[in-house]
């Protein structure tokens, strides 16, 4: 359903809007009697209902029952020309990226890029993600390719390029870094970001230059951290340290560093984090999906590390995502240790709003309603039967939200998405375009997987089954 109504049609304005839902996502909780105005962008007034009226007479308000206005999701870490590849990382042993991603995205051109990242962009914005945080692209194009395409969906990008050097084939990656690092001052949706592969993808100064230009740019440097065992091992018989330690050793950890996973941490290495001041893009889907292990999120929240909630490409749905990142907990460490709350429903939304939006160096711009921030947020229905019988909002979010219920997605103030569909461009036609691309991508690319799909592994057992039988 993407109709015009006349709500969607008050809502699609360039003017200021002064909204008045049922409740405003604060975060100290769900505020009821508040109402937000939005011009230019930003929110310019948030505050009870009678107090925001009376100080705009000249704007009608818009009121919107049975809704919740809340933060946009923030997704931490992303890799939006993947999409393509999507469904061919089910199932799949660690370390995919060597035999799925590297290969899919070096068969991608310009035209092939930029509909792969729509697409992923197009499904964020479906999921209520108003922000996405790309880890770079290893295709072989401008990376303004992909702020283009992100730009053109109308969704706010942090987008990182890659500046690994290890095998001494990217000479000039330091200068490209600062270019890029200022490319896109001044862009309302795109800002700029560095990203290492993995540690071991860049030398030393590299790795300690990156994070000195970032630092000095307000920006972030995003590397995965500590994800899987092999890079652990080869981190220890290469330096005598784990890859977070190794960070640590050479100058690099710091609050410009987004490290992505970190799901394999020692003691020592939260002590780290936490002291530094390094954020951590906390994945639980994709940890599920093909890593080693999940992070330790509830021990981040207690030990006050900085961190946001990140897809990895895996699925776009940001309710899903929060639900994962409380149940990965619950599973792998609330259960043994009788944690009954696992930090309830509240840490996983902030963690997935504006502790992402810190996380990824956007804390002073986005994440929280709140006056002189970006308008970046979701309008919920919370009528329907899973949130209906409201006893505890954020818990509810949580366990039971999911994008089916959002109605209405603003980023930088403007309406992109409506009732699952985006406003201004014509959706289905990307995902034609896509699937035609994606089809002629994944044929010419060299990608190794471990298992067949699903209903190949079926017939296969089916064989065997009818072959022992005789």
């Amino acid at each position: 359903m993407n109709q015009h109504t006349p709500l969607r049609d008050l809502l699609d304005s360039s003017g200021p809007l002064l909204l008045v839902p049922d409740a405003v996502l604060l975060p100290e909780g769900p505020a009821t009697d508040h109402a937000v105005v939005v011009a230019d962008g930003v929110f310019t007034a948030v505050g009870p209902v009678g107090e925001v009226v009376g100080r705009h007479p000249d704007t009608a308000p818009v009121r919107l029952p049975g809704h919740l206005l809340m933060p946009g999701f923030v997704d931490a870490h992303h890799h939006l020309t993947q999409s393509f590849g999507a469904a061919l990382a089910f199932g799949e042993p660690s370390e995919i990226f060597r035999r799925v991603w590297v290969p899919l995205e070096g068969a991608l051109d310009e035209e092939s890029a930029y509909v792969a990242a729509k697409l992923a962009a197009l499904e964020a914005l479906r999921g209520g993600f108003t922000t996405v945080t790309d880890a770079g692209t290893r295709a072989d194009v401008d990376v303004d390719v992909i702020a283009a395409a992100t730009r053109d969906a109308g969704l706010r990008c942090v987008l990182g390029l890659v500046c690994n050097d290890q095998d001494g084939a990217a000479p000039g990656v330091l200068e490209r870094a600062e270019k890029h690092l200022v490319r896109y001052e001044g862009d309302p949706l795109v800002h700029a970001s560095l990203a290492v592969s993995i540690p071991e993808a860049a030398t030393e100064e590299t790795l300690r230059r990156t994070a000195a230009l970032a630092a000095a740019a307000g920006a972030v440097v995003q590397i995965h951290v500590n994800e899987h065992l092999a890079a652990v091992e080869r981190s220890l018989l290469t330096h005598g340290l784990r890859p977070l330690e190794h960070l640590h050793a050479i100058g690099a950890l710091g609050p410009q560093l987004l490290a992505a996973h970190a799901t394999l941490l020692t003691p020592r290495e939260l002590t780290l984090l936490a002291t530094t001041g390094t954020a951590v893009s906390y994945n639980p889907v994709a940890s599920a999906w093909k890593g080693n292990a999940v992070a330790p999120a509830t021990a981040m929240a207690e030990r006050g590390i900085r961190f946001g909630l990140g897809t990895d490409g895996t699925r776009g749905d940001g309710f899903r995502l929060a639900e994962a990142a409380e149940f990965a907990q619950r599973i792998a460490y609330g259960l043994a240790g009788g944690d009954s709350s696992c930090g309830a429903g509240w840490t996983w939304l902030e963690h997935a709003t504006r502790g992402g939006a810190d996380a990824v160096g956007l804390g002073a711009r986005t994440g929280t309603i709140a006056p002189d921030l970006a308008a970046d947020f979701l309008l919920v229905d919370v009528t329907t039967p899973e949130l209906a019988l409201s006893h505890d909002l954020p818990w509810e979010l949580v366990r039971r939200g999911n994008r089916d219920q959002i109605t209405a997605v603003f980023v930088a103030g403007r309406l992109r998405m409506w009732c699952g569909g985006p406003v201004g461009w014509d959706g289905s036609a990307l995902v034609r375009r896509a699937a035609a691309l994606a089809e002629a991508t994944v044929s010419r690319a060299a990608v190794i997987r471990a298992h067949p799909t699903s209903t190949r592994a079926r017939a296969a057992v089916a064989g065997r089954e009818r072959s022992t039988a005789r």
